[in-house]
């Protein structure tokens, strides 16, 4: 961990509780008529760190927290609470982190690098993509296009705002929410609807 990396960590939960004050990167969007998807998620399949291919179909019957990640950002501490999460719900949660170096260059590592970074640092256990482009447009990972496209999801367009924007999709493959950076793996919210679904 550089000292940047170490520097950002301890700045987090300062820079979390400020966040509710002036509301930066806090929207929440809910999926509340249940609008289900045009194209189901469980056709996605996802390319490793490793080279190997993840499909989503394996998660039926589970709730995702789909997640884009970075290894330099205030919010890079999130690993520890997703990891967390997905431990306290056991078998109910899958987290499967998407490594970019789409906001400000906070990603510029490679696959290899990327993972062993959120094994040592921070236990990570849960799946870690092939680093890609999250943002609309050409070259954007296949499964955030489908999150962030109401032809194939349903209802949502919103793509990310920055590293760490989260969307849960519900045991039946329905995209329910989208959560802003700092909405945070701990944050009640997003813990309402992970139980709630």
């Amino acid at each position: 961990m550089t000292f940047r990396q170490r520097l950002l960590r301890l700045l987090y939960p300062a820079y979390i509780k400020l966040g509710r004050f002036f509301g930066r990167h806090r929207t929440v969007l809910s999926n509340s008529g249940r609008v289900p998807p045009a194209v189901p998620i469980y056709a996605q399949k996802v390319k490793l760190a490793n080279g190997q291919e993840l499909p989503l179909e394996r998660f039926r019957g589970r709730k995702l927290l789909l997640v884009n990640t970075a290894s330099d950002c205030i919010y890079t501490a999130q690993y520890q609470e997703l990891q967390e999460l997905m431990a306290h719900y056991g078998d109910g949660l899958v987290v499967i982190a998407f490594p970019s170096n789409d906001f400000k260059e906070q990603e510029r590592g490679g696959d290899a690098e990327i993972s062993n970074f959120c094994q040592m640092n921070y236990g990570v256990t849960f799946p870690v993509a092939h680093k890609a482009s999250v943002r609309n447009g050409a070259g954007q990972q296949e499964v955030f296009r489908w999150l962030t496209d109401k032809s194939q999801n349903g209802w949502n367009t919103k793509p990310p705002s920055w590293n760490f924007s989260k969307y849960l999709v519900n045991e039946q493959g329905v995209l329910t929410h989208y959560f802003d950076p700092a909405i945070s793996p701990k944050h009640p919210e997003l813990l309402r609807a992970i139980h709630h679904g």
